[in-house]
């Protein structure tokens, strides 16, 4: 999916929402538990309760790998269903990989060819050639880690680092911005930047004033969408906001697809009233 499809379903649905697939066999409605394939069934029904208000899932790969090849396969039948039946929502792994230049191309085959999805998470750390082999896929999305909501964020991404110029410092995240703007364009790179870093926003969009960014922590997280709309939103909206168990696991009873959907409808409203606001 290129930017212009993507800011499409953006406003025709009045929606930046992303919804996280964070299945977790231990947090699931135990009436699932007897399906052959519980977290399948889990995502099926999530998904179908909050098509109609979100543009894009990220299922985080950690969830599934914990569950071993059943886990894996499960991931595998999700695609496959978001593709056959969704084809227009925008499909991220959130999977966190950046390794040496011949390895990150099996994982560029893994998640783009085997798997087909638009966009990957990536971590920066070991540089260039190791994000470069993700970047060769067209229409498909690198999402950089610059600046996220973890409470250990500041351990490293805040550290002072010699600036472009002389005399000059900047932060370990504004270098990752800077830098990699040279390795790709806005048409194929996003950034994550968690709703936990409010009005670091404003830093972000200094350095990167026409990128996607990728923002969890939205709800269970606490970060504020009124505030990451402030300061992040650009013309074509710029944001995926991504919720994860604010929506999933809204209720853990029988009725837990309709509280998603409720949860996530709440939340498109709440966006719907940001892009009028700002655009």
């Amino acid at each position: 999916m290129n930017r212009k499809e993507l800011t499409e379903q953006i406003f025709s649905k009045q929606s930046f929402l992303c919804v996280g697939l964070d299945t977790d066999l231990r947090k699931i409605p135990q009436h699932l538990l007897d399906d052959e394939d519980p977290i399948f069934s889990f995502n099926k029904a999530i998904i179908d309760a909050t098509a109609p208000w979100c543009v894009s899932y990220k299922p985080n790969l950690a969830f599934y790998e914990a569950a071993g090849v059943k886990g894996l396969a499960a991931f595998e039948r999700t695609m496959a269903y978001l593709r056959q039946r969704y084809p227009h929502h925008f499909i991220i792994a959130d999977a966190k990989r950046g390794d040496i230049g011949n390895t990150s191309k099996m994982y560029a085959r893994t998640f783009f060819e085997q798997y087909d999805v638009d966009a990957l998470t990536v971590a920066p750390y070991m540089g260039e050639d190791s994000v470069t082999p993700f970047l060769g896929y067209a229409g498909k999305w690198v999402v950089l880690l610059a600046l996220t909501s973890n409470m250990g964020s500041h351990d490293f991404q805040m550290l002072p680092t010699a600036g472009q110029q002389a005399n000059k410092q900047e932060r370990l995240f504004e270098r990752v911005l800077r830098v990699s703007q040279q390795w790709a364009d806005p048409e194929n790179m996003m950034y994550v930047v968690g709703a936990t870093q409010g009005s670091l926003f404003a830093d972000i969009r200094r350095l990167a004033p026409s990128h996607f960014l990728l923002v969890p922590g939205v709800g269970a997280q606490g970060g504020s969408l009124e505030e990451v709309c402030r300061y992040g939103m650009t013309g074509d909206c710029g944001l995926l906001v991504n919720s994860s168990r604010g929506i999933i696991y809204a209720s853990q009873g029988t009725d837990f697809a309709k509280a998603a959907a409720d949860a996530a409808h709440e939340l498109q409203q709440q966006m719907q009233e940001q892009l009028k606001k700002a655009l």
